[in-house]
C-alpha cells in the first residue's frame, strides 16, 4: 500500500465510543460499591472475601497480562522481527504448570492476603519489608509508564489529546479500584478484555479484507521472511530464538504468575483451590489466543506496508505507533471502528493500572500497617480505600514524570522485570530449599538483584549489535512521497567511542535472560550463604501442598537432617550445571572451573 501522510483523524463516533469504554468501567465500581456495602474486613474489599469463581479470575489475569504496551509493541515486534515471539506460548504452558503446582498451593492453604506474609513466616520480617519496598517501587514506576506510553503513541497518530486521555484513564481506574475492590477489578477487566478483543478482531478482519484473504497476508509473511519459527541456536547473546523465548520467557512469566501480588491476590480469591487452579488453565487459553491474535496482527501490519515502511518513511516516530497509524489507514472509513482500537489499547491500560493499584494498596495494609498497628477491620478497611485512591494518584503523577524520562522509559520497563527474577529467587529458595534461613535469603536476593541490574543497565547503556537481534529488511520503494526515495532500512546503533570489555559479551545477552540470572544468582547465593551461616535445619514447606490441614512449622516443627539437605544440593548443582553450559557455553574454562568447585563442595560435605 502506497504511503499517504493524511491517514484520518478522530471523529465524533470514535470518541464516543472511547467514552463508552471509560463510562462502563467506572459504572462496575459504583454497582460494586453499592452491591458490597456491607463489607466489614479490608479482606472483603481486598480479596472479595475469596468468593469468586474460575472463569471471570481467569479472564482478569489474562486482561491484567495485557497492558496497552502488549497490543501496540507485539504486533510491531512481529513487523520487525518476525513470528517466532509465538514461542511464548511455550513459557505460558510451562509458567501455568509451575504456578498451579508450586505456588499455588503454598500461598492459598496459608490463607494470606499478601505473597510477602510468606517471606515473615518462612524466613523474617526484614525479608518480609525488603520484598514489599521492591515490589512497591517497580509497580509504581511500571504502572506509571504504561499510563503515559500507549497516550504518547495514539496522541501522536489519532490526534487524540495526551493529557486528556492519561488524565480521565487515571481518575476512572482510580474511581472503580477505591469504590469497589476487588469484585469491580476482576469484572472491570472481563469487560475490558471484551474490548481489547474487539479491537484486535476488527484490524484483523479489515486487513484479511483489504489483502484478499489470510493466504495472501501468510504469503507475503513468509516472502519478507517473517515466519522465522525454526530458530534453534543456543547463543544466549541471540535476542530471540526459540530457547531465548520459551526458557527465559518462562522466567519472566513465573515471576508474574507465580510470585507477583496482582496475579497471585487473583487466583487465591477464588472459593476453592480447585477453582484457582481452573483460573490459571482458562487464562492459558486466553493467553495463547491473544497471543496468536497479536502475531498475526503483526503479519497483517507487514502485509499492508511490505512495500512501504511508514517508520522508515518517517510518517511515525516510533515502532509503537504503527499499529495505530494502520488503525487509522485502513479503518478511517468505518466510523467509530478507529475509537474501537483505541478503547482496546486503553483497556489494556485500565486493566494493568487497575491490578497494580489494587495489589499496592494491599501490600501496603497488610505488610506495612496491620503488623504495626492496632486499628479494628473497620478502620483497615476504610484505609484500604484511603491506600486505593493515594495510589492511584501516584501513579498519575508517575505518568507525568514518565513524560520527562524520554529515552529512559524503555530502560524502566526493563528493570521491572530485571527485579522480579530476585524476586523469583526469593521465593522458590523457601518453598524447595528446606535448610535456607533468612541470611541467606537477604543475601541471595540482594545479590541477584545487583547482577541483574549490572546486566540489564549495561545493555541500555551498550546495546547488543545487529547481528543479534537480527531485525529483518523494511523499504519504501513503493510510497507515494516526494521526500521518501527509495530507501532500505539498515539498522544502526548508537555511535560508542570506546566499546567496554563485556559489551560483546555479558551485555549483550538476551534481554529474556536478565530474568533467569536474578533467580539463579538468588537461589545459589542464597543456598551458599545458608549453609556456611547456620545448622542444617529442614523446613517441610512441600507438606503445605499434601495436606490441606497443614500448618505453617514453627519451632516445634524443626528437625535436624542431612539426607534431605544434600539431595537438595545436588540437585540444586546439577541444575547449575545445565544452566551453565546453556549460558556459559562460549567460555569452556569458566563452566568447568565452576564445575569443579561446586563438586568439591558437595563430596566434601
Amino acid at each position: 500500500m502506497s504511503g499517504d501522510a493524511g491517514v484520518g483523524s478522530f471523529a465524533a463516533a470514535d470518541y464516543v465510543v472511547f467514552a463508552v469504554m471509560l463510562l462502563v468501567s467506572a459504572a462496575v465500581g459504583v454497582y460494586y460499591a453499592w452491591a458490597d456495602r456491607g463489607q466489614r474486613s479490608s479482606s472483603d474489599f481486598l480479596t472479595g472475601g475469596r468468593r469468586l469463581t474460575a472463569l471471570p479470575v481467569s479472564l482478569s489475569l489474562t486482561a491484567s497480562f495485557m497492558s496497552a504496551i502488549t497490543v501496540l509493541s507485539n504486533p510491531a515486534e512481529v513487523y520487525r522481527y518476525g513470528a517466532n515471539i509465538v514461542f511464548y506460548g511455550v513459557s505460558y504452558v510451562i509458567t501455568m504448570v509451575v504456578t498451579s503446582e508450586v505456588f499455588l498451593p503454598v500461598f492459598y492453604r496459608l490463607a494470606i492476603t499478601s505473597t510477602y506474609e510468606y517471606l515473615e513466616l518462612r524466613f523474617s520480617r526484614a525479608t518480609r519489608l525488603l520484598g514489599t519496598v521492591l515490589f512497591i517501587v517497580q509497580t509504581i514506576l511500571y504502572t506509571g509508564i504504561v499510563i503515559y506510553a500507549p497516550a504518547l503513541a495514539l496522541n501522536q497518530v489519532t490526534g487524540m489529546d495526551l493529557w486528556g486521555a492519561v488524565i480521565s484513564t487515571g481518575l476512572v481506574c482510580t474511581f472503580y479500584c477505591t469504590m469497589g475492590g476487588l469484585r469491580a477489578v476482576v469484572w472491570t477487566d472481563v469487560f475490558q478484555l471484551s474490548v481489547m478483543l474487539a479491537g484486535f478482531l476488527s484490524v484483523i478482519i479489515r486487513s484479511v479484507d483489504q489483502q484478499g484473504g489470510v493466504i495472501p497476508i501468510i504469503s507475503d509473511s513468509e516472502q519478507g521472511g517473517r515466519l522465522n519459527f525454526w530458530d534453534f541456536d543456543p547463543n544466549p547473546l541471540r535476542r530471540h530464538t526459540f530457547w531465548t523465548i520459551s526458557i527465559g520467557g518462562t522466567f519472566v512469566w513465573s515471576s508474574i504468575y507465580g510470585i507477583n501480588q496482582a496475579q497471585v491476590q487473583r487466583y487465591i480469591s477464588c472459593k476453592s483451590i480447585s477453582q484457582a487452579r481452573l483460573s490459571l488453565y482458562i487464562n492459558l487459553l486466553g493467553l495463547l489466543f491473544i497471543l496468536l491474535c497479536s502475531v498475526f496482527a503483526g503479519m497483517c501490519l507487514y502485509s499492508v506496508y511490505k512495500h512501504c515502511d511508514p517508520w522508515t518513511a518517517g510518517l511515525v516516530s516510533a515502532p509503537d505507533q504503527l499499529m495505530p497509524y494502520l488503525v487509522m489507514d485502513i479503518l478511517r472509513d468505518y466510523p467509530g471502528l478507529p475509537g474501537l482500537f483505541v478503547a482496546a489499547a486503553y483497556s489494556g491500560s485500565l486493566s494493568t493500572v487497575s491490578s497494580s493499584i489494587n495489589a499496592l494498596a494491599t501490600v501496603t495494609v497488610e505488610d506495612l500497617l496491620r503488623p504495626y498497628t492496632s486499628m479494628s477491620e473497620k478502620q483497615l478497611s476504610w484505609m484500604s480505600k484511603g491506600m486505593t485512591l493515594l495510589y492511584g494518584v501516584l501513579c498519575i503523577g508517575m505518568a507525568g514524570l514518565a513524560s520527562l524520562l524520554g529515552g529512559i522509559l524503555q530502560a524502566a520497563i526493563s528493570i521491572f522485570g530485571i527485579i522480579g527474577g530476585p524476586l523469583l529467587g526469593l521465593f522458590t529458595l523457601g518453598i524447595i530449599c528446606p535448610f535456607a534461613n533468612s541470611k541467606g535469603a537477604l543475601t541471595g536476593l540482594l545479590s541477584g538483584l545487583v547482577l541483574s541490574l549490572w546486566v540489564g543497565i549495561g545493555a541500555q547503556f551498550y546495546p547488543p549489535p545487529p547481528v543479534m537481534a537480527r531485525p529483518l529488511s523494511l523499504t519504501t520503494e513503493g510510497c507515494n512521497l516526494s521526500t521518501a526515495g527509495n530507501l532500505t532500512w539498515t539498522s544502526t546503533t548508537p555511535g560508542q567511542t570506546q566499546m567496554v570489555l563485556l559489551a560483546d559479551s555479558w551485555y549483550s545477552l538476551s534481554y529474556l535472560y536478565f530474568s533467569l540470572i536474578g533467580t539463579i544468582i538468588a537461589v545459589v547465593v542464597g543456598v551458599l550463604v545458608s549453609l556456611l551461616t547456620g545448622r542444617l535445619q529442614v523446613f517441610n514447606t512441600f507438606s503445605l501442598t499434601a495436606s490441606p490441614d497443614y500448618k505453617y512449622p514453627n519451632s516445634s516443627h524443626v528437625k535436624e537432617g542431612s539426607t534431605d539437605c544434600l539431595s537438595l544440593l545436588h540437585m540444586l548443582m546439577i541444575m547449575l550445571s545445565l544452566t551453565s553450559k546453556l549460558i556459559l557455553t562460549e567460555n569452556r574454562n569458566i563452566y568447568k572451573k565452576a564445575d569443579t568447585i561446586l563438586f568439591s563442595l558437595f563430596f566434601e560435605l
